[in-house]
């Protein structure tokens, strides 16, 4: 089982053009604020602009010592040249890069060691330390398991890879996964953060059971929480107004303690015993560091038991 340095961890989508253009000097910049900061947990996807998140990062840590860094990617979707997509952006996958490559499900043995040797020729890489299956309740949850998960088994059970699991904002596939017995690691994405716990009813106790490590992606929740006054996406899309209310109030009661919103939403996965690191990403190196301070800040422990009392967090 690989040790995952925590406490953060550096997510790669906006290093795939997420929202908006990056340039090559951007990304460096990001990643060297990243690596400044004592960040040494770096997680990417073919997903994440086409490939491009992978080979920015490969990029970067080409010049670093490979035993000092951990890099978690994913397998299921399967990058094929679409020339017609080379005039238009995938806007529909929310990434500003030319659509020149389409995505193709495939989560047998096969797909997955052609996709985990393409992100390696991405990432200039040998191995790769941890690898998820990516969004398998996308596609088709049980088949996606049952041939997904026995591949990465193989591969770890080979020395390829050392740490195995599955990474997803369905609460469903990740207690799913969690108990097939398989896997090492979940990446829970959205559902265990400071303004939605559904993780907690059935994919954290799982983990408690079998001993399964825990990173918390989307902590921000697409971008809600990421400043003090509650403001822009949620899942991607417009916050609803309940939830944006609900967020302002946790915001509120944040201040009242000295705590910022971004501060609070940081730490709140780390109070359970089964996560390792929470996985934020940047689109500037001063995100990066305030993210990183943040995590270096002490939080009150009456903060989280009056938004407890209160009903807004649950525990």
């Amino acid at each position: 089982m690989v040790e995952v340095p925590g406490p953060f961890a550096l997510g790669g989508a906006n290093l795939g053009n997420l929202y908006a253009p990056m340039s090559d000097e951007q990304a460096h910049a990001v990643l060297d604020a990243a690596w400044d900061a004592g960040v040494r947990h770096f997680d990417t996807a073919p997903h994440y602009g086409l490939g491009l998140s992978e080979r920015r990062l490969g990029a970067f840590l080409a010049g670093k010592p490979r035993a000092e860094f951990v890099v978690s990617t994913k397998v299921g979707r399967l990058l094929v040249p679409d020339p017609d997509g080379a005039n238009r952006l995938d806007e529909a996958n929310h990434f500003a890069v030319p659509a020149d490559h389409r995505r193709v499900w495939d989560f047998s043995a096969d797909g997955v060691r052609r996709s985990l040797d393409d992100s390696l020729a991405r990432l200039g890489l040998d191995s790769v330390d941890i690898v998820y299956l990516h969004d398998p309740e996308e596609h088709d949850l049980g088949p996606a398991l049952a041939s997904g998960l026995p591949a990465l088994a193989t591969l770890r059970d080979e020395g390829v890879v050392q740490a195995i699991g599955v990474g997803s904002k369905s609460v469903a596939a990740l207690a799913a996964a969690a108990r097939t017995g398989t896997v090492d690691l979940l990446m829970v994405a959205g559902r265990f953060t400071l303004l939605d716990q559904p993780a907690l009813d059935d994919v954290l106790p799982e983990c408690h059971a079998r001993s399964i490590g825990v990173a918390v992606a989307s902590v921000f929740n697409s971008g809600l929480l990421a400043t003090p006054e509650p403001a822009g996406r949620y899942e991607y899309a417009a916050a609803p107004p309940d939830v944006l209310d609900t967020a302002r109030e946790i915001a509120a009661i944040c201040a009242e303690f000295g705590v910022d919103l971004p501060t609070a939403a940081l730490h709140f996965p780390l109070r359970d015993p089964a996560v390792r690191a929470v996985v934020a990403g940047a689109a500037t190196p001063e995100e990066v560091r305030q993210n990183a301070r943040r995590l270096a800040a002490a939080v009150p422990a009456d903060l989280w038991t009056t938004l407890r009392d209160k009903g807004l967090i649950r525990t």
